[in-house]
């Protein structure tokens, strides 16, 4: 089945749950600050007239009872406490007027103000409005004094109680996954019996599905037998055609792969997705449906009559991921209204980008940018520009030339066309070398604004700029090729597992007897390859040791905790890293001192070797994660997990999912992690992944072994004089014989 492929699926006649009756629960509160709802800066208000806004949501099953915005602000001192206010708005309604007395002018204040909790909806919208005056005669309405800032640190607190949701497929993903709540995800994974291979590769397609769903929020995802939780919401699995319980929840017999959505009985407002079937096939059919096609259903329960196969998966064709194939439309990576800005000095238009991790970008001069822009050219203007910025580091300055500048004729009126804006056109190249694989693309119009003299100067707020949806970025000339193991890709991106969306060629090997700690270890790590794909894992295979010479032509993620892990003996001599109960050993070079936050094309600069080895007691082992060449097939990749203490493998997603600075030290090929401490010891690279032209090819491999390229040099000043030295011979023999 593939995401437009038809889905037939039927109301079963009896439910295959039986609900028991549940309690209401209480309601909660919320604070976030500013910094918090998206605001990485505080708010600095000049001109007579500024406004700046955050946005925040509501849950869907959740209504605010009582809100309020705690300010902490200053203002100028120069401002007319009579004339001068700052107003907070929500949704465009005013909520309170703030006045600025002189006599507080320069200082920090704090002031709470309480908002009416009927102008709250799902989608909401914080504005401050700061309105300033200086004098009561002519004033320059942008004069240096008139200004206010508000702290990011200011706090909105909400007092919510909870809805009871229905039990109904069709608002699926709520309300196990709400986009309106920005925190990180926590769903439990619950197997009624100890999960097989395919019940596992069930559980993963959902956790990539929903960690695809949480996107830049992170989620984890819980794993326990039997046990349900005490309090929200949780997916649960059960294979079996016969009647069972779960924690006293009665699972009645079914006849497929089967959906149903029930109240926890734990929890009034917690609800359960009970993923069934008669065996492992049965719950990757409800799996894959739901993660496709689960929009089209409806009621408590479906059976899944059948799915049609799915269209296979194309290399780098992530949804999430930039195309490399051709060039790609602004208008697929933001939302038109992204792109459109008003005001004079109107704020930052970003587009996101997930770049590819395996560009080879070696002596490339750049990505092409054709950008396509409207503004509203100026009667007279000396300094108006359109900033391109990539990264935060300038790109190019763009001249938005005036009327005056272009000259009033017909030509202008024509450019015009039918309304006031000017279209233009620039092309220029974005350096990807040593770029971030989330990256941005930033844009900003500078208006130059004219002083018309005292008493003249009123702001009209009709200046305008639009990029062009239709402006287009182009990776296609870029090959994949990367020199491994690189554990910095995996944390940021998943490679190489995520190269194929789908995972399909991607294998996880767990431990015979896996725990509660490797199974949420697995479905965190799926939940963070969702992320960065944003296509569920339909293709991965789950298996044991005892199987990994069937996965030969497939990149294997190990997971081990304590000894649990056979892997551990037979790939011993390829592990830089080993731990057996509290004796560690690990290998070192110097790579901790020398940490960056980029990767070099030059595959030279990024090596730091093991230089030397030791070994150690500790009462609380750490984890580490290594990687290395499949032992298996060459070309293929290893990623190895591992743990003397179950919980260790906690520690290692949470630094996959963590954006905090020492989380960014994961990176090499031999990284430990102890706690919220990350450290990498070793860089070694010895195989690539990707391909290149012959010519390409050579021209790189040259450039990376001196030897080589003297020898090829020789060989080629020898073939060289071989061929003058036979030209030579040809026209001596032609002079003698006339």
């Amino acid at each position: 089945m593939s995401a437009a492929a038809p889905l037939n699926a039927t109301d079963p006649a009896m439910m295959p749950v039986a609900s028991l009756p549940v309690a209401d629960a209480p309601g909660n509160s919320y604070t976030r600050t500013l910094k918090e709802l998206g605001k990485s800066y505080s708010m600095t208000l000049k001109g007579v007239e500024a406004t700046d806004s955050v946005n925040f949501d509501v849950r869907a099953d959740e209504v605010v009872t009582a809100a309020q915005v705690t300010l902490q602000y200053s203002y100028s001192p120069a401002l007319l406490a009579d004339l001068s206010q700052i107003n907070v708005l929500v949704n465009d309604q005013v909520a309170a007027s703030l006045p600025l007395p002189k006599e507080e002018a320069g200082k920090l204040q704090t002031r709470t103000v309480q908002i009416p909790p009927q102008t709250i909806t799902e989608f909401n919208r914080l504005s401050l409005q700061f309105i300033g005056h200086y004098t009561m005669q002519c004033e320059d309405p942008l004069h240096s004094s008139l200004w206010a800032r508000i702290s990011n640190e200011s706090q909105l607190s909400l007092q919510v109680s909870s809805i009871k949701q229905p039990n109904d497929l069709s608002a699926l993903p709520l309300p196990l996954f709400d986009r309106r709540d920005a925190s990180p995800l926590k769903l439990p994974f619950v197997f009624a019996t100890r999960p097989a291979g395919p019940e596992l590769e069930a559980a993963g397609i959902l956790s990539s599905w929903f960690g695809a769903l949480a996107s830049y929020r992170g989620a984890t995802f819980p794993a326990s037998l039997t046990s349900l939780p005490a309090k929200g919401n949780a997916v649960v699995f059960v294979s079996g055609s016969e009647t069972t319980t779960v924690s006293g929840l009665p699972i009645k017999e079914v006849t497929g792969p089967t959906l149903t959505l029930v109240s926890n009985p734990n929890d009034a407002q917690g609800k359960l997705l009970i993923v069934s079937g008669r065996d492992g096939a049965d719950l990757k059919i409800a799996a894959t449906a739901l993660a496709l096609g689960g929009s089209a259903f409806s009621g408590q329960s479906v059976v899944i009559d059948r799915i049609d196969s799915l269209k296979p998966r194309q290399p780098y064709d992530a949804p999430n991921w930039l195309p490399s194939d051709r060039p790609v439309r602004l208008g697929e990576l933001a939302k038109p209204a992204e792109l459109n800005v008003s005001g004079y000095n109107p704020g930052q238009m970003t587009v996101a980008l997930r770049l590819p991790p395996d560009l080879f970008n070696w002596r490339e001069p750049g990505a092409q940018l054709d950008l396509k822009y409207r503004y509203t050219p100026q009667p007279v203007s000396t300094n108006s520009s359109l900033l391109v910025n990539f990264n935060d580091t300038f790109i190019k300055s763009i001249d938005l030339p005036s009327i005056e500048k272009l000259g009033n004729s017909d030509s202008l009126l024509a450019m015009l066309k039918t309304d006031d804006s000017l279209a233009r056109t620039s092309r220029m190249l974005l350096p990807l070398n040593s770029v971030a694989l989330q990256s941005r693309l930033q844009f900003r119009f500078m208006y130059d604004y004219i002083k018309q003299g005292e008493c003249r100067d009123i702001i009209i707020d009709n200046m305008r700029g639009v990029i062009d949806p239709d402006s287009t970025l182009d990776l296609s000339q870029y090959e994949h090729f990367m020199a491994m193991p690189n554990l910095g890709v995996f944390k940021d991106s998943g490679f190489p597992f995520t190269r194929m969306a789908d995972l399909s060629e991607t294998s996880v090997i767990l431990p015979n007897e896996p725990g509660a700690a490797d199974l949420s270890a697995y479905l965190t790590l799926l939940g963070r390859f969702g992320d960065s794909t944003g296509y569920p894992a339909t293709g991965v295979k789950v298996v044991h040791a005892d199987q990994v010479a069937e996965q030969s032509d497939r990149d294997l993620l190990v997971l081990a905790s304590g000894n649990n892990q056979p892997l551990l003996e037979q790939w011993q001599s390829l592990l830089p890293a080993k731990g057996e109960d509290a004796a560690q050993y690990v290998e070192l070079s110097d790579l901790p001192l020398r940490l960056r936050n980029w990767i070099s094309p030059d595959t030279k600069t990024n090596l730091r070797e093991a230089r030397s080895s030791f070994r150690f007691t500790a009462d609380d082992g750490s984890a580490y994660l290594t990687g290395f060449e499949s032992p298996l097939k060459s070309g293929r990749s290893v990623v190895f997990i591992a743990s003397a203490r179950p919980n260790g493998l906690a520690d290692v997603t949470n630094a996959l999912l963590s954006n905090e600075e020492n989380a960014r030290e994961l990176q090499g090929s031999l990284v430990v992690v102890r706690g919220k401490h990350v450290e990498s010891l070793v860089a070694e690279q010895d195989y690539y992944v990707g391909s290149l032209g012959p010519l390409r090819y050579l021209q790189w491999y040259l450039s990376q072994n001196v030897m080589a390229l003297m020898l090829f040099t020789l060989l080629g000043i020898l073939l060289l004089a071989s061929m003058a030295y036979l030209a030579l011979r040809v026209q001596a023999r032609r002079r003698l014989g006339q």
